[in-house]
């Protein structure tokens, strides 16, 4: 197995591509931090803003640009932040706005930018807005900054549409008016204590630019945009068929999301972008039903990038993967804007778990996790890693994945905290067992996550001790010593992601293969044997162990290996 660091030749490049590097952001390595399962600083058991500024070190070692931050706003924690109170307040469990501005600059004194994630599709019903659109009751000039409509039936019984929550049941609520007789109902495309924004009134429009410049204002370099598929509904909120389901996870054509109305909206706010130096960016969170759909999303005026969900959910096949690859780089090449690349996030099940589980088509990004062989699973995400990170464009990694940590699947009932577990449809509630806090050493929960003989909010693994960082640190072959490389070796020549430069060449059934630079080829097996080929030249890095003796090499099952050629 290759353990050292090989220094990659240096691409040929002319003049004027060196003399004007190309925006960060196009071809970043971004590290999403998930606050409260990060770093505990104060043993409460949730991590925190300080705990966060505590590691920063370990993750300029470990060679990414930039950190997203999931919410850290002022919730009442009904779907884990993403239900937002204040926008402009940081909640007590994470710190104070001292601990954002502070968290800001260490990072940027790091070389490290920092985004975070802005929700603009729903509030909590405890916002301000919200929360007096209830008190004062029909009439209230708070209630057009929401959905708000009267119910059908003889007596306003029933919803005025059928559309259901992401997390299952109605997306519809029913208020009781100040005298105590029941009311209105309001849209809420997610939990009841998530009620949608009406992004026709202008109100909801003039406040998110504010909360925009606020931000930007205490220095953060970016955002990313929850649910920016969301927003704009179909005029007249129109009934759906009845046989239709939806998931945001694989969202189709509805009246909830994807409408047209919302890139206007992101025009507006590239604009304030592009006033502030330092190349401050946006990320979209778009499902959409084609790579030309979420494409719309980062044209030259509007957001900077969109993550790559069909790229998440592609089955590990060679020839479904090249195809995805091939129709990203096709759909944002059009578009000026570069391919994003991600294997896990807050919302799936990690892909040490997931890429090991069969693809039906309907658990298109894993939701309901199982058992698999924890050897089998992480063989075939270092190999999908090392894949991800030879693509040309900007990154995405999980906090964690680094670790090679599996998805907890037998996390009690007790303790979950999804809103989405007890519902019998929608997301299927299993977004807790990655979110499990991360371990940074020692042989006893919470293994450094927070003080000695404290507690985690979710249970850890007795088996973490051996994942956790101090237990990788330095150890030749480890999953945390192979991302220190790979992105070592990608930081070492720009080409490796930036561009669009890439070159498939002929391989046997099952493998690919291709060239970045003249001097990088990267060979992935995807099969279930051994695949034998001529040396193409010195093997730079490998997922797991070769042999690497001879004119020929025997790339084992699940590996893949970066070349100097």
């Amino acid at each position: 197995m290759t353990d050292q660091l090989i220094s990659l030749p240096t691409a040929e490049r002319d003049d004027a591509a060196v003399a004007a590097p190309s925006p960060w952001w196009r071809d970043a390595v971004i590290y999403q931090i998930y606050p409260r399962s990060f770093a505990d600083s104060d043993g409460d058991g949730i991590g925190d803003l300080p705990g966060i500024r505590s590691r920063l070190p370990y993750l300029r070692e470990l060679g990414v640009d930039a950190v997203w931050l999931s919410p850290f706003y002022a919730s009442p924690q009904a779907d884990a932040g993403y239900d937002v109170a204040d926008y402009r307040m940081v909640d007590p469990m994470f710190g104070t706005l001292d601990d954002a501005r502070g968290l800001i600059g260490d990072a940027h004194d790091l070389g490290i930018r920092v985004i975070v994630d802005l929700v603009p599709n729903h509030s909590s019903d405890q916002h301000e807005w919200f929360r007096r659109a209830i008190t004062e009751g029909p009439g209230s000039p708070h209630r057009g900054r929401y959905h708000f409509r009267a119910g059908q039936g003889e007596h306003g019984e029933l919803p005025p549409n059928n559309w259901k929550s992401i997390f299952g049941g109605p997306a519809w609520t029913r208020t009781t008016d100040p005298d105590g007789t029941p009311g209105d109902w309001y849209l809420h495309l997610f939990a009841p204590e998530q009620p949608d924004f009406n992004w026709e009134h202008p109100a909801v429009a003039d406040e998110f630019r504010t909360i925009l410049r606020f931000w930007l204002d205490l220095g953060v370099d970016g955002f990313r945009i929850d649910v920016a598929h969301g927003m704009v509904k179909a005029e007249g909120l129109p009934d759906v068929d009845d046989s239709v389901e939806w998931h945001l996870l694989d969202a189709g054509v509805n009246p909830c999301f994807d409408r047209d109305g919302v890139h206007e909206i992101y025009r507006s706010w590239r604009r304030i972008l592009d006033e502030y130096p330092g190349e401050r960016i946006a990320v979209a969170e778009a499902w959409a039903p084609t790579h030309e759909r979420v494409a719309n999303y980062v044209r030259p005026d509007e957001l900077h990038q969109a993550f790559n969900f069909s790229y998440l959910g592609t089955e590990w096949d060679a020839t479904a993967q090249r195809k995805v690859i091939d129709d990203s780089l096709e759909a944002m090449g059009k578009v000026g804007a570069p391919a994003t690349w991600t294997l896990s996030n807050h919302d799936v099940v990690r892909h040490t778990t997931r890429m090991l589980q069969p693809n039906d088509g309907d658990e298109v990004a894993g939701r309901r996790p199982i058992d698999v062989d924890p050897a089998a699973g992480l063989r075939r995400a270092r190999a999908a890693t090392l894949l991800l990170l030879a693509l040309p464009g900007s990154a995405y990694l999980y906090q964690g994945e680094e670790l090679g940590l599996p998805e907890v699947v037998d996390l009690p009932p007790e303790v979950r905290q999804d809103p989405a577990f007890h519902r019998a449809n929608g997301q299927d509630g299993y977004r807790d067992g990655c979110r499990v806090p991360i371990p940074w050493g020692g042989d006893e929960a919470p293994y450094g996550f927070g003080p000695a003989g404290g507690r985690s909010w979710l249970p850890q693994p007795d088996s973490w001790a051996q994942l956790s960082v101090a237990a990788q640190q330095g150890r030749p072959g480890s999953t945390l010593e192979l991302y220190r490389a790979a992105l070592a070796l990608r930081r070492s020549d720009p080409a490796l992601g930036s561009g669009k430069n890439l070159t498939w060449r002929e391989a046997p059934e099952g493998l690919l293969v291709f060239d970045r630079t003249p001097h990088f080829r990267c060979t992935v097996n995807m099969t279930a044997e051994p695949i034998r080929i001529a040396m193409p030249g010195k093997a730079l890095l490998t997922s797991g162990p070769v042999e690497l003796d001879g004119a020929e090499v025997e790339i084992p099952a699940d590996t893949t290996i970066w070349w100097a050629v």
